[in-house]
C-alpha cells in the first residue's frame, strides 16, 4: 500500500486550504514517510518498512518484534 505507514496505519489526510479571503479549496496532507531497515534479532534477519516518524517512535519505545505484532493484529503489515 502506498503512503501507508506500515506500523500505526498513518495515510494521506483531505482538508480544505483557506485562504486569507475565507475561500476554501481541497487539498491533502500527507504523512512524514520513510523507508527504513530494521534487524529482527528473534527472526535473525533484515526488514524493509515504510514508516513514518510515529512508527519510529513507536518502534524505538516497544520495539520491532512487538511493533510488528500489533501491526499485523491491526492489519497494517501483512508479510
Amino acid at each position: 500500500m502506498a503512503n501507508m505507514c506500515q506500523i500505526t496505519g498513518k495515510r494521506i489526510m483531505v482538508g480544505n486550504r483557506v485562504s486569507h479571503a475565507n475561500n476554501r479549496s481541497k487539498r491533502r496532507f500527507y504523512p512524514n514517510l520513510m523507508k527504513k531497515t530494521f534487524y529482527i534479532p528473534e527472526e535473525d534477519r533484515n526488514i524493509t518498512l515504510t514508516v513514518s516518524t510515529t512508527g519510529l517512535r513507536t518502534i524505538s519505545k516497544i520495539g520491532i518484534y512487538k511493533a510488528l505484532k500489533k501491526a499485523r493484529e491491526k492489519g497494517y503489515f501483512t508479510k
